[in-house]
């Protein structure tokens, strides 16, 4: 038996699903049923029972989960072993496909990716050639369209806007003279690889014996394609996921890969993992009634392991003023009360606080917080919209509470770590376009726009990289004596660093001496306004350096590192090290859990959102619902408002139409005047300590 793995500590159908090896497997794992305990330890008794590790595949959704998972099953096999495994993302998959053979789709070899970013700058200039300026076209807007017509067997013919059409073929004949694939490219053209070139199919079927993927009811048709090319006879792969939990209909996943699994993979072996072992009963109680409302899913019923506890709490409020406030109060009077229940001093003293001017934190007499207190990081607030957010926030602020926000700007999306990537990639890959036109007069160096334009239009002209362009003596002749010097010095810079890098030197020391001598640094912070905003830069530049030096010392090279950094936008490590309760949308909470869950705007048009019900998708809009109640560990909080703000107008809310399918048995109903009733004659008592307080003093 691998080291760190004992199967007896598994329920039955852990087991089953860990010993089920071969042939097709769909594991059905509801929430906090131990799903990546399972398929980490299967993962660990392939190994065991002789299977290569170098054959094995596990493919999940980003980097995060896939970090998380080869962790895990570097705990229970040999060090060698867990080196020799493939966790990864679905598109850093495709990559690894791609630099083995993408030059059979016409591409070469040394292509890049286009990061977010580098998209909407792209796109950008397209809506500006095509007049799209007065049409007051958003370039988020014009990706979402070309990323949905690339996912349509009809591709860009699919778009039924011309003006957005043209945009979009302009968009990727840019990408496909550059050498550069986007996300979706890589999605689409790793499918293609191996539907369309049989001896690449039958080199990556005989490298991955043994597949899994992870969160599979996220899959959407050209994935599933993609794992139909990759996985061969007989056919040994295993798919874990929960179509209650199937929440990204809007971003093309497809629940009907899960349902129908068997259409895809000859009679599969199916596990049910129901144990949870997250949740109380009082909060499966409500989420199981509300879920089994749905139609065509497969039967399950999540089973507690914790019986019992605290109500699950309704609340109407008149407005979201009142909602925002009673949230507050009611986490600060839930973290007096600390984890075991019993309040750090009495439940009265909350008013007697607020009298003397006391804030939401709790230090002891010798520093240091109270360790009776509940921590903050132990609260989430859930809602459907950003726009519900706002008002949230600021009482947060006035209450004093630290919080921090979950789907603010990625780490990755910050102007000066995306300026320090392309440096990066350009020392790494001189030839890839698109950072190197990033970087090119970045800070002022003497190459404007138009050079940057000429030396595109000449690059392409002659079928070479815009880097050769600018090597080339007939391009030089036609620049004038002063470009041509800075980009012979610029040149000079980037081929020193990239000859250093080839030569050994730490990948860090390179890079900061390009910045310095570039005088990056400082440029950025003279162009930087405040202190704060200067403070931020730094941080977010030490931060990708600290990120950069922890890869290297992990033996990774810094080709891996770069592919890893573009490949999960999203990616944002310092909300691990931030502080405070958790403002989170209910699509990102998924997969994450809270002792404590305050589920806000349980409105009609809010959730289930309007759109879902003139789309006919109110069953995912439920499965949201559900996945939002599982997030709760022990407490959970529903609130609803009969009147909220929108555009500057006030408007009346309905209660969701979702309320009326709980499990009432387990649910504690009141409102904002009964709490209000309550909390007055609290204050009373705390005005006659007062008094009493006074007359002592």
């Amino acid at each position: 038996m691998a080291a760190g793995f004992d199967i007896r500590q598994l329920n039955p159908a852990q087991r089953k699903a860990v010993e089920t090896l071969d042939g097709p497997v769909l594991i059905l794992a509801g929430a906090g049923t131990g799903k990546t305990r399972t398929v980490t330890c299967r993962m660990a008794n392939l190994i065991d029972q002789g299977v290569r590790p170098e054959q094995i595949l596990a493919v999940t959704f980003t980097n995060k989960a896939a970090r998380e998972m080869q962790e895990r099953v570097a705990g229970m096999v040999s060090k060698a072993a867990a080196e020799k495994l493939t966790v990864c993302t679905f598109h850093s998959l495709c990559v690894r496909l791609l630099r083995s053979g993408i030059e059979r789709m016409g591409y070469k070899k040394n292509f890049s990716i286009c990061t977010p970013g580098d998209q909407q700058a792209l796109i950008k200039q397209f809506i500006v050639k095509r007049g799209g300026l007065k049409e007051k076209i958003k370039p988020g807007e014009v990706l979402g369209v070309i990323s949905k017509a690339k996912n349509d067997p009809a591709g860009m013919d699919s778009i039924g806007d011309e003006l957005f059409r043209s945009i979009a073929i302009d968009y990727q004949n840019e990408l496909r003279a550059r050498n550069c694939v986007d996300f979706d490219d890589l999605l689409l053209l790793g499918e293609q690889l191996l539907r369309e070139h049989p001896e690449e199919r039958a080199k990556w079927q005989e490298h991955y014996r043994y597949v899994t993927v992870d969160e599979f009811q996220d899959t959407n048709s050209l994935q599933m394609n993609l794992l139909q090319n990759l996985v061969g006879t007989p056919f040994n792969v295993c798919v874990v996921g929960d179509d209650d939990q199937s929440i990204y209909g809007w971003r093309g996943a497809e629940v009907a890969n899960i349902l129908q699994f068997e259409r895809f993979f000859p009679n599969p072996e199916i596990i049910l993992l129901e144990e949870n072992y997250r949740s109380t009963q009082a909060v499966l109680e409500v989420a199981n009634k509300l879920i089994k409302v749905n139609v065509g899913r497969r039967e399950k019923e999540l089973r507690p392991t914790i019986p019992g506890g605290d109500l699950i709490q309704l609340v109407a409020f008149g407005g979201e003023d009142e909602e925002a406030e009673w949230v507050a109060d009611e986490m600060k009077r839930l973290r007096r009360l600390g984890k075991k229940g019993k309040a750090a001093e009495p439940k009265i003293d909350s008013a007697v606080q607020r009298m003397l001017g006391g804030g939401s934190g709790a230090l002891m007499e010798g520093g240091g917080e109270d360790p009776n207190l509940r921590p903050w990081e132990d609260f989430a607030i859930l809602f459907r919209t950003n726009t519900q957010i706002r008002k949230m926030e600021q009482m947060l602020r006035e209450k004093e509470i630290p919080y921090r926000l979950v789907g603010a700007q990625s780490f990755y999306d910050r102007r000066e770590v995306r300026d320090i990537l392309a440096y990066l990639q350009t020392i790494v890959d001189p030839h890839a376009d698109v950072p190197l036109l990033r970087i090119l007069n970045t800070p002022p160096r003497g190459i404007g726009n138009s050079t940057a334009l000429i030396a595109n239009d000449w690059s392409r002209e002659h079928e070479t990289s815009i880097w050769s362009a600018m090597g080339n003596p007939d391009f030089l002749d036609q620049m004038g004596t002063k470009a041509q010097k800075s980009i012979g010095e610029f040149q000079a810079l980037i081929e020193g660093a990239h000859i250093r890098l080839l030569d050994g030197e730490h990948p860090r020391e390179v890079l900061e001496s390009v910045l310095e001598s570039a005088d990056y640094v400082e440029w950025l912070m003279r162009n930087t306004k405040t202190d704060q905003e200067k403070d931020q830069r730094r941080a977010g530049m030490g931060f990708f350096f600290e990120g950069l030096d922890r890869a290297i010392a992990k033996g990774k090279t810094v080709q891996t590192f770069l592919e890893e950094t573009l490949l999960d936008p999203q990616k944002d490590d310092e909300l691990a090290e931030k502080k405070g309760v958790t403002l989170i949308t209910l699509h990102a909470a998924k997969g994450l859990e809270y002792p404590v869950v305050f589920l806000v705007g349980l409105e009609e048009g809010i959730l289930p959102h309007k759109r879902s019900v003139e789309e006919g998708t109110k069953d995912e809009e439920r499965r949201l619902l559900y996945v939002g109640i599982t997030r709760a560990q022990e407490r959970l909080s529903l609130t609803y408002c009969s009147s909220r703000v929108k555009w500057g107008e006030e408007i009346r809310s309905e209660p969701s139409s979702f309320i009326g399918e709980l499990n009432f048995d387990w649910i504690e109903e009141t409102d904002h005047a009964a709490i209000m009733k309550e909390e007055a004659s609290e204050d009373d008592l705390a005005d006659f300590l007062g008094g009493m307080r006074a007359m002592l003093d």
